[in-house]
């Protein structure tokens, strides 16, 4: 595949970069820390996956609980269906994700 086959990112850069410090910062975390944290960081991926599915007109249903090694996998592509279910023009909605992912990366001391 070629440079200009591949596809660009829907996730803005701002929300990107916020994802991207996230998770560099719960990688950091030594296990205790980070099972304190987990209830925040699924607090944000359920909320996002609720907001999904009521874009999409989905049932709600909770994200499944499959410990802290899988919460950055489960924030990231959450954060991918958020930004790809808002559609164009929704400035608003990337503003407060990506303040709501600095949030979460302050709270990761």
């Amino acid at each position: 595949m070629t440079l200009s086959q591949t596809s660009r990112s829907p996730v803005p850069p701002e929300v990107s970069s916020e994802l991207q410090r996230v998770v560099q910062r719960w990688r950091q975390l030594p296990l205790d820390r980070a099972l304190s944290y987990s209830a925040d960081v699924r607090a944000l991926v359920q909320s996002l996956a609720d907001s999904v599915a009521e874009s999409t007109g989905l049932p709600l249903s909770a994200v499944p609980d499959c410990g802290p090694a899988t919460l950055m996998d489960q924030l990231t592509v959450m954060v991918y269906d958020a930004t790809t279910t808002s559609g164009p023009g929704t400035d608003t909605a990337t503003t407060n994700l990506a303040q709501d992912l600095a949030t979460l990366r302050r709270t990761l001391t």
